[in-house]
């Protein structure tokens, strides 16, 4: 069953009926309809108003595919910005630019500015050991008890647990020495949300 016939009994109309409206005769139909004749622009244009569908409409399923492109498109890949860096604070600063790049994780394939940061300090240990690539949504809200890369207003980046925020202070968790880490709220550029890990 060819698309111009579907649409034509869709809309409760015999070959007669479509082809008075068409202008044409419903011999005329049925060969279109059984692609003895050839569906041009012309035919879609006169059939589409009284079949009440867009002319591109009567392409139909068999209409041959676009070509594709003469070079295969190069898989995403998804930048490594940064690395954590272990101290006092477990603290690092950013790199200018990516400083490597892997392959794009599903999860991540429609995500505007994704990215991967190795974890080297290990204040996370053991959630995120020394050597794992996380895998950053910079868009997805933080949630109590999810790893968050915090950047400060001091250019300097931390890797926590999310537990609170309000517009006076930020709440982190770290394992390594256990406990909570409370920012000023005003020393807090941004968090973003770990949404996965890949061990090195």
């Amino acid at each position: 069953m060819t698309s111009l016939r579907t649409l034509r009994l869709a809309r409760g109309l015999s070959l007669d009926q479509l082809a008075e409206a068409a202008g044409t005769t419903a011999q005329q139909i049925g060969r279109l309809e059984r692609g003895d004749r050839r569906m041009t622009v012309d035919w879609m244009v006169r059939l589409a108003e009284p079949l009440g569908c867009d002319p591109k409409d009567l392409l139909g399923p068999a209409a041959p595919p676009p070509a594709a492109p003469s070079l295969a498109q190069p898989p995403r890949l998804l930048p490594v910005r940064s690395a954590a860096r272990g101290g006092v604070e477990q603290e690092m600063f950013l790199l200018d630019g990516a400083i490597d790049h892997v392959p794009m994780p599903d999860h991540l394939r429609n995500v505007r500015d994704a990215y991967a940061i190795w974890v080297v300090g290990d204040s996370m240990v053991p959630r995120f050991r020394p050597g794992t690539l996380l895998h950053i949504n910079p868009y997805k809200p933080a949630r109590r008890d999810h790893g968050v890369v915090v950047y400060k207003t001091s250019d300097a980046v931390l890797i926590k647990d999310f537990i609170d925020a309000t517009d006076q202070s930020v709440v982190l968790r770290q394992y390594n020495p256990p406990g909570d880490i409370i920012l000023p709220r005003h020393e807090v550029r941004a968090w973003h949300t770990v949404v996965g890990t890949e061990e090195a």
